[in-house]
């Protein structure tokens, strides 16, 4: 297999693991002069041609993931239900008079 085919099995196999709308957590960056903090939580928009992960993250950046540079996962079901149960929770207060 040459490194064309192997990138774009890579891409494809991606693409399949990280359709748009998945939630991924970062745990840690490779190089990058303003990394993102481990631990921050994003949506994947897109997986190009060459396997970037596009993601919008929860701190309102925006960056690529290199499968390989950057280590990142998708939520686990319980992270997923979890983020749900926070979501619908309303903790505004109540005013009355």
């Amino acid at each position: 297999m040459n490194e064309w085919e192997r990138q774009r099995n890579r891409a494809e196999y991606l693409k399949k693991e990280y359709p748009p709308g998945t939630r991924i957590v970062l745990n840690s960056m490779g190089y990058d002069p303003r990394p993102i903090e481990g631990g921050t939580r994003g949506t994947v928009k897109v997986v190009d041609d060459i396997g970037t992960v596009h993601c919008e993250f929860d701190s309102g950046r925006s960056l690529g993931l290199i499968y390989g540079e950057d280590d990142f996962r998708a939520l686990t079901a319980q992270e997923l239900a979890e983020e749900e149960t926070a979501q619908g929770e309303d903790n505004s207060p109540v005013l009355t008079m």
